[in-house]
């Protein structure tokens, strides 16, 4: 019905005058085809990329992020460091708002650094080192440390799931295991809640009382975050058919991941521009559950990587297709950290031997040929569901006894958070994607994490990446904090906290009279315009 109507829309206003339709409503709604539907909106509940996107249009940060991973004020004015670290001074821009009309305060940031801090990586080790956090006024707070933490300005300006978004002092203190029911932030965009409608659409309004920073040049999330249309629509429209269907005709603007067999076709619509916006990558990776056999075992996971394909995994997800300036779209041997960060090495990747022949014999030297894996799919994410095949395979070409279990994304992202046994509704795996920037280096990388019940979903428990990982955050020097990371790095590839399955580069596809699109992570919606 969507479709229909909008395309009768469209024949109706091909026949008006042109001086008719010169600015209609219409014009000043961008609309949006995200990658997944937003299962719910509390971005420190859930780490799904859809959620963080969300957020970023309703919620603001007090430190932004731009193209070179620099923190820049956002709706900090600025800050002051004193006793040798261990004290911070925030002062907030004044004239900012929440949405319902109450001003931002001291009290409101501290709760959110709370409250994300129960749920994030990264938010998890700043609050280990929190003494005291204090509102002195309405606009300035402090936060006093046991001991130095030189990273607070990258936590609080991170673009990796969870990012730190204020809200008001009464959602903050919402328990971070439980999901607010309204979003109300001091963003660009308000959430129209009475117009969100789950798996169809979600509706923000330009926000008349937001107030940019006040110069700068907008990179990434940083800088002045100008808003140029009134409305953005947000069209959940799993059947990459229809949205590219979509976009050629002019219902939708904008695309967010075109799958590998239409990006091709709708690149030729000379009315579409096909573009790479995110330049570290996706990474996938498949997540084993460490609670549960067989995946308890590591031996068992260690046959994992002796048998994975990295580039069988991405050819099926993007194809041979390429965009402007990417001869290929797809890489492999790549490790537990981005490639191109400062953290990366080559450590370990020799263990990735492509045999399906030797992983069978270390999987009956560990005793479990034949054991039964509970592999959920994302079928309405194109590149996570490919990639779920691939693996479904390969596991039973492996000798394991496969349970395939298909839902939507939201579906999976709520099983994934049961601990129960297989035959209560447990789990054995999943494959995912994190960009290339959320492992970047230890602070943003939850999937590498060991500390056990406290961890991403899969719960692995191996001290000696912990250990690992807290001398990054000692590191003296970059020489240090390497040697950290590379030895993080050739324990993953034993413990097997995951297995990487290579990387590719995602294209967008959006209307050529869209200018303004800002490059980087997560997709932006200021400083986006109508030409």
């Amino acid at each position: 019905m969507f479709r229909r109507d909008l395309l009768a829309a469209a024949a109706v206003a091909a026949a008006l005058p042109r001086f008719a339709i010169a600015q209609p409503t219409a014009a000043r709604t961008l609309k949006y085809v995200p990658h997944a539907n937003l299962p719910n909106i509390d971005p420190f509940t859930n780490t799904a990329f859809v959620a963080r996107d969300h957020a970023f249009l309703v919620f603001d940060q007090l430190y932004g992020m731009n193209d070179k991973f620099e923190p820049v004020p956002q709706m900090v004015q600025g800050h002051v460091v004193e006793n040798g670290g261990l004290l911070w001074r925030f002062t907030l821009r004044e004239g900012l708002k929440f949405h319902d009309g109450t001003p931002v305060r001291g009290r409101d940031c501290i709760a959110s650094i709370k409250r994300w801090g129960r749920r994030d990586a990264f938010g998890q080790e700043l609050i280990a080192r929190v003494a005291d956090m204090t509102e002195d006024s309405d606009r300035v707070f402090t936060i006093k440390l046991s001991r130095p933490f030189p990273k607070m300005l990258e936590a609080f300006s991170k673009v990796t799931t969870s990012c730190l978004f204020i809200m008001p002092e009464r959602l903050a203190n919402v328990d971070p295991f439980t999901n607010i029911t309204e979003a109300v932030g001091s963003g660009p965009y308000r959430f129209v809640q009475n117009e969100w409608v789950p798996g169809s659409s979600v509706v923000y309004a330009r926000n008349p009382d937001y107030v940019p920073v006040p110069n700068g040049t907008p990179s990434m999330t940083a800088g002045p975050k100008v808003v140029h249309f009134d409305r953005v629509e947000w069209r959940i429209i799993p059947d990459a058919s229809t949205a590219a269907a979509a976009l050629q005709s002019g219902e939708i603007d904008w695309w967010e991941q075109p799958t590998a067999d239409l990006f091709p076709l709708v690149a030729r619509n000379r009315n579409v521009a096909v573009d790479v916006i995110n330049a570290t990558g996706l990474i996938g990776i498949f997540r084993p559950n460490h609670l549960t056999a067989p995946f308890n075992n590591p031996a068992v996971r260690r046959a994992v990587i002796t048998a994975i394909s990295q580039m069988d995994f991405m050819t099926a997800v993007i194809g041979d297709a390429t965009v402007p300036g990417y001869q290929t779209l797809k890489r492999e041997n790549i490790g537990y950290f981005a490639p191109e960060s400062p953290s990366a090495s080559t450590v370990g990747l020799d263990r990735l031997k492509k045999s399906v022949d030797a992983a069978r014999a270390e999987l009956q030297a560990a005793g479990a040929m034949g054991a039964k894996l509970v592999l959920m799919n994302a079928t309405d994410l194109a590149s996570i569901n490919a990639a779920t095949l691939v693996g479904a395979d390969l596991f039973r070409r492996m000798g394991f006894d496969v349970d395939l279990v298909s839902a939507d994304w939201g579906t999976v992202v709520q099983r994934r958070a049961s601990k129960n046994p297989l035959e209560q509704g447990g789990w054995s795996g999943f494959f995912t994607f994190w960009s290339g920037v959320d492992h970047w280096n230890p602070a943003s990388h939850a999937s590498i994490r060991g500390h056990g019940d406290a961890a991403w979903p899969g719960w692995p428990t191996i001290p000696a990446i912990e250990a690992q990982r807290n001398a990054w955050f000692d590191a003296p020097d970059a020489a240090a904090a390497l040697a950290a990371t590379t030895e993080m790095q050739r324990i993953a590839f034993q413990e097997v906290p995951y297995v990487p399955t290579g990387m590719y580069y995602q294209p967008t596809a959006y209307r050529r009279n869209l200018t303004g699109i800002l490059k980087g992570q997560p997709p932006l919606f200021w400083n986006v315009r109508r030409g």
